[in-house]
């Protein structure tokens, strides 16, 4: 970690030594979140963008200036990152805009953009010495940690709680990577609780991104990519559906290291979109008071924390950026997931596609201008949750065997004219 002097706390700005099993500031509790701050002066001098392009691998580790990691550490062989960004005309069209950036993080190895994160809490629990490795989630979190341990070949064990609501397919995902899977018959809050009162009691490394503050720090990498990818011209907005708040943090985390460094010279604003059945981030942001903890009510799995504990990394990056919060219903959320299979050929999770229902509401409003160019990350794939895919999808046709049946039910549909 050449380049990283130290972790601050957000609450009482005190500094630590950045340690890998750093997770809190001991004077301020789960109010102190830290962060990773960088010399970026130092990184300025020793690093260019030509650098960069000449860099062979095209995993996340190309960013190896801007990640809190030993270079002699291990690191899971899983093509972590280097995911596609499309262009989606048709997909601009329907939301009102001239112009549309799609980055499918779906197509990370176990199908979200929390493979980024989990891909350097597997490093720092090496770094920190741990055989086990635990955090609670709603699935993703989960399976990403589950992969990225278990492609090490048995260094790191892995101990995943998880709410009695979470989506089958993510279940599943957990046991096929050998972890040891705690459903827990309740909330996702007491999953939580339960989750980091075992890691107390055993000494595991906590990979619970709202209190692990090298989490934000892969989550970034998103960007960063997308930032490359775009040869440092990013769009006017970048949006993204918000849960615990680590994600959009993540986003504002590598806007400013790409500012201080000198790669950019304008950030985007930042558009955070909850679900109308779990936002209370989004509360915080406008009220400007304490955030108050929720039900969690959506379809969308993933962003459902009732009690999100980056909220305040989250308000801040986009307070920072001149952004803004919008909140959408599981209805316009289903209808998204339908536009963008339709019309970009990408099958998002609900969690994962919320966000565009966000981009048409503030297109509606005109609070995003037709001309405004916006990017955006779907952050989970559809596949992972197949129930609700069910929902947002539709009926099949079910007709017997029987051609004359078929050409009159089609004619019924409007799928073909009757010459």
């Amino acid at each position: 970690m050449d380049y990283v002097s130290h972790l601050s706390c957000i609450n009482c700005e005190k500094t630590y030594p950045a340690e890998p099993d750093r997770y809190l500031c001991p004077d301020c509790g789960e109010e102190g979140l830290l962060e990773v701050e960088y010399d970026y002066q130092k990184i300025a001098s020793s690093w260019s963008k030509a650098e960069l392009a000449a860099e062979k691998d095209r995993r996340i580790w190309r960013y190896g200036p801007l990640l809190p990691v030993e270079s002699s550490t291990r690191r899971p062989p899983l093509r972590v990152g280097d995911t596609p960004l499309y262009q989606s005309p048709d997909l601009a069209r329907e939301l009102g805009l001239e112009n549309i950036w799609l980055k499918d993080d779906g197509l990370n190895p176990t199908g979200s953009l929390k493979d980024r994160a989990s891909a350097i809490a597997v490093v720092k629990a090496l770094e920190a010495g741990a055989r086990v490795v635990a955090c609670s989630s709603t699935g993703n979190a989960a399976s990403s940690l589950a992969g990225n341990a278990a492609s090490l070949g048995g260094l790191l064990e892995t101990v995943i709680f998880v709410p009695e609501r979470a989506p089958g397919g993510k279940l599943v995902q957990l046991l096929i990577y050998g972890a040891t899977v705690v459903s827990v018959q309740g909330t996702y809050e007491e999953t939580y609780f339960l989750s980091r009162d075992a890691i107390n009691k055993w000494g595991w490394y906590n990979r619970n991104a709202g209190i692990n503050p090298y989490q934000v720090e892969g989550k970034k990498t998103s960007v960063l990519e997308m930032a490359e990818q775009l040869d440092f011209n990013l769009p006017d907005w970048l949006v993204f559906s918000v849960g615990d708040g680590c994600t959009i943090a993540g986003a504002w985390k590598a806007l400013q290291d790409l500012r201080e460094i000198g790669f950019i010279d304008r950030v985007p604003r930042l558009l955070g979109v909850q679900a109308e059945g779990c936002a209370p981030i989004t509360e915080a942001f406008y009220s400007g008071e304490e955030l108050k903890v929720t039900e969690e009510n959506t379809v969308a799995d993933s962003i459902a924390v009732g009690n999100p504990r980056n909220y305040k990394k989250a308000i801040r990056g986009i307070k920072r950026s001149q952004g803004e919060m919008v909140n959408v219903s599981d209805e316009e959320t289903y209808e998204m997931m339908r536009l963008l299979g339709r019309t970009a050929g990408i099958f998002g999770e609900p969690a994962g596609v919320a966000g565009l229902a966000g981009i048409k509401k503030m297109v509606d409003r005109k609070e995003i201008g037709s001309r405004d160019e916006v990017g955006f990350v779907v952050t989970g794939n559809g596949l992972k949750d197949i129930d609700n895919a069910r929902q947002a999808a539709g009926r099949v046709i079910e007709i017997e065997p029987d051609l004359e049946l078929l050409t009159q039910t089609f004619a019924k549909k409007g799928i073909i004219k009757d010459e």
